[in-house]
């Protein structure tokens, strides 16, 4: 599937959910794509994109940058501790801020580098004990413990488990967001971004959709 026809069914679900055309964002997910799909994504003017692991975007982005100019890149993975301070650098915005240290740790480097990439907090909506993310009974305090750190929050971030149905997962982390007061709601990937989408996704991250399955290196 191509990436003009991923961006007609974004924009024909924001036109079914009642939403602005282009109020949702697609955040390409390029990790472990061989270079030429990325550059062929990048050479038809898309300039979101995502990654898992900050080494792997450390390789890959400073040199298609060099080429392509100015990309949004937004780190999906598990962020650990030591790998913070080199995220700052490479990443406008963070989906992965699911733990008190880590809040912690960025907090640190905010106040020592006097900026931060927007955060998203990641829920665990399906308590699944394999999967990183804040447990929904604790979200409320830990966005009240970022906020009080002074973190630039956007949002909430969810992956619904393989095996449910995704729309309970979308609407629950849709109504955490809203009790909190944040915008951004970071769910939907290949198979369910559209209804993402009709739950208010700011964020749906596409991946084998748009570049085809992926080659683990």
């Amino acid at each position: 599937m191509s990436l003009a026809e991923i961006t007609t069914r974004i924009r024909a679900a924001e036109t079914a959910a009642g939403r602005p055309p282009g109020s949702t964002a697609l955040i390409a997910v390029s990790k472990v794509q061989p270079l030429e799909r990325v550059e062929a994504v990048l050479e038809q003017g898309h300039r979101c994109f995502g990654e898992n692991r900050v080494q792997e975007a450390a390789g890959k982005w400073p040199a298609l940058r060099d080429r392509f100019g100015t990309v949004d890149l937004h780190l999906l993975g598990p962020l650990q501790t030591n790998k913070a301070r080199q995220a700052f650098g490479l990443f406008q915005a963070i989906h992965s801020l699911d733990r008190p240290k880590l809040a912690e740790t960025l907090a640190r480097l905010a106040q020592e580098t006097g900026r931060c990439p927007g955060l998203f907090v990641q829920v665990n909506t399906g308590l699944e004990p394999q999967k990183a993310g804040v447990l929904p009974a604790d979200v409320d305090g830990f966005v009240a413990d970022c906020t009080a750190r002074d973190l630039p929050l956007l949002g909430l971030m969810c992956i619904a488990p393989e095996a449910d149905d995704a729309a309970p997962h979308f609407a629950m982390l849709s109504d955490m967001a809203a009790r909190n007061g944040l915008p951004g709601l970071s769910m939907g990937m290949s198979g369910d971004f559209e209804t993402a989408i009709a739950h208010g996704a700011t964020h749906v991250r596409v991946g084998s959709a748009i570049f085809g399955a992926r080659v683990p290196g």
